[in-house]
């Protein structure tokens, strides 16, 4: 089953965190390392064009990364730097908070932004901020960011860079999927808001569980809680996924290939997101869905 790792892409939320505190500290190893790299999801696509553009005057085309959006606003506000961000698709829609004052407030004040998100606390912390925060449900939402600074701050201080990680959320569904058309059965533990879309097509959690744990879902690319009950009524009923959501687009696709429903996606590139070797992946399954 190790075949599958190949299919697996590089940690979007990992690499973006790194990248930023490169630019923002002067290095520019983020921009050489995804110059080098293929298949890259559309957020990290947006991560290479900021970091060339990160020296010139130039406006910034973040994409749709509201992660990135993000991050580098609060960089750019904290140190009263006037320069354009350009943003696109959903991210246009979703809406962000367009307060400077951000900048000094506590980091359990930024997580009732923007509908609860974690990324403008986040944001914080890989500007800086050196608070700690110790309730359990608010520590463990931004554990990888007080990793990611850890990890680059020791690295540097060796004189090495950072290293890069692949995308484990992806990973743990692939498994889970792929045990799933082997045995019938699936195994998998929801354990963030990202894993929403996966549980929900295989019945591990309903929409009102979902909202009450991850109610920031509802301004992710979509409103993914109506979005996912939407698209498994479509692939039921007309065995079509209108969705533009990588995270339901694939969901979705999981679930019918795996009770052998066939459908038509109109939007197949929207996985280009997160995951750009999915429709390749989706091939590598049939071997097991059909006991090859």
């Amino acid at each position: 089953m190790e075949d599958f790792l190949k299919y697996i892409p590089l940690d979007k939320s990992w690499l973006i965190r790194m990248g930023v505190l490169d630019l923002t500290h002067g290095y520019q190893d983020i921009g050489k390392f995804l110059a080098n790299q293929e298949n890259l999801g559309d957020d990290l696509i947006a991560l290479k064009r900021v970091a060339e553009k990160w020296d010139t005057e130039e406006p910034l085309n973040v994409g749709e990364s509201g992660t990135l959006y993000r991050f580098v606003q609060f960089y750019f506000w904290k140190n009263k730097i006037d320069r354009e961000i350009i943003k696109e698709g959903s991210l246009l829609e979703r809406g962000a908070c367009n307060n400077p004052g951000i900048i000094n407030w506590t980091l359990e004040k930024l997580l009732d932004l923007d509908g609860g998100t974690t990324q403008w606390a986040s944001a914080s912390i890989i500007n800086g901020s050196t608070e700690k925060i110790t309730v359990p449900r608010y520590k463990n939402k931004l554990q990888l960011s007080y990793d990611a600074v850890e990890h680059w701050n020791s690295q540097r201080n060796d004189n090495l860079c950072w290293e890069p990680k692949y995308d484990r959320t992806i990973e743990k569904q692939a498994i889970a999927f792929i045990n799933y058309l082997k045995t019938g059965k699936i195994y998998f533990s929801i354990n963030h808001s990202e894993d929403y879309c996966f549980g929900r097509a295989f019945e591990l959690i309903n929409k009102e569980i979902g909202e009450n744990i991850f109610p920031q879902i509802r301004r992710h690319e979509s409103d993914r809680l109506q979005e996912m009950e939407e698209a498994l009524e479509d692939a039921v009923n007309y065995r079509q996924v209108f969705s533009e959501d990588h995270r339901v687009i694939q969901a979705v696709v999981m679930k019918s290939l795996g009770s052998k429903n066939k459908i038509n996606v109109l939007n197949p590139q929207s996985v280009n997101k997160s995951w750009p070797q999915f429709w390749n992946f989706i091939e590598y399954c049939k071997n097991f869905k059909s006991g090859q």
